[in-house]
């Protein structure tokens, strides 16, 4: 599964540089700021932490960061982008800490590319301390996005897409004992005009709808 990632991350930055694509990060990053509500002094262990963008901001809201991904391309890129940070080479199913290690466990956009999404989840739980925070965004499979890029695998054999499982908020909700949130965003299409995406989104968000492509977790540990 590595080798999927490791040529992705110059792609998957220069995308968050289009017009489109800032919208969507920063639409991305409020709804993950809100939920994980980082603090200085915090220990935080990002799970699929690829090229780290999502990391920095966690980092300079003052939190410490552990960073996991299996690709070392991905997180020479994290590496590089805070120096002071620890990253490692870990697999998500498998977690190399302890109980209770992390005041909080942040993972985005990452269980979509393992198949044994209820290992992953029960290992970022278990590392996570009681009283924390664990938050975990996915991709929706309640979206048009999502149709679209099952499409796009079928087509292309040598698509991403076809190592991906779309989790509806449902499914996500069902992998955990505990209640927690389920928040969607960017409820609009790839093709949206910048300013209208920002127009369609508000008017989703007040209607409670929940196909939006990102779809985001929030669980609080007893």
């Amino acid at each position: 599964m590595s080798q999927l990632f490791d040529a992705m991350p110059d792609p998957y930055e220069q995308w968050f540089l289009t017009p489109l694509g800032a919208v969507i990060k920063q639409l991305e990053l409020d709804l993950i700021m809100q939920l994980v509500q980082p603090q200085p002094g915090e220990h935080i262990l990002d799970a699929g932490c690829g090229s780290g963008i999502f990391t920095e901001p966690l980092v300079t809201a003052g939190a410490g960061i552990t960073g996991i991904d299996v690709s070392r391309p991905m997180l020479e890129w994290a590496e590089k982008r805070l120096p002071e940070q620890q990253f490692l080479t870990a697999d998500m199913c498998d977690l190399p800490f302890a109980d209770g290690h992390f005041d909080k466990t942040v993972s985005v956009t990452a269980l979509e590319f393992i198949e044994d999404a209820q290992r992953a989840m029960d290992e970022m739980w278990r590392v996570t301390k009681p009283g924390g925070l664990m938050v975990v965004a996915t991709l929706n499979g309640k979206s048009p996005w999502a149709a679209r890029r099952r499409a796009k695998a079928a087509a292309d054999k040598d698509s991403l897409f076809n190592h991906a499982w779309f989790r509806t908020p449902d499914e996500l909700a069902s992998l955990m004992s505990v209640a927690g949130e389920i928040h969607t965003a960017i409820h609009f299409e790839k093709d949206a005009d910048p300013d209208g995406a920002l127009q369609v989104e508000a008017q989703a968000l007040a209607k409670g709808e929940d196909s939006g492509a990102f779809l985001i977790g929030c669980w609080r540990k007893p």
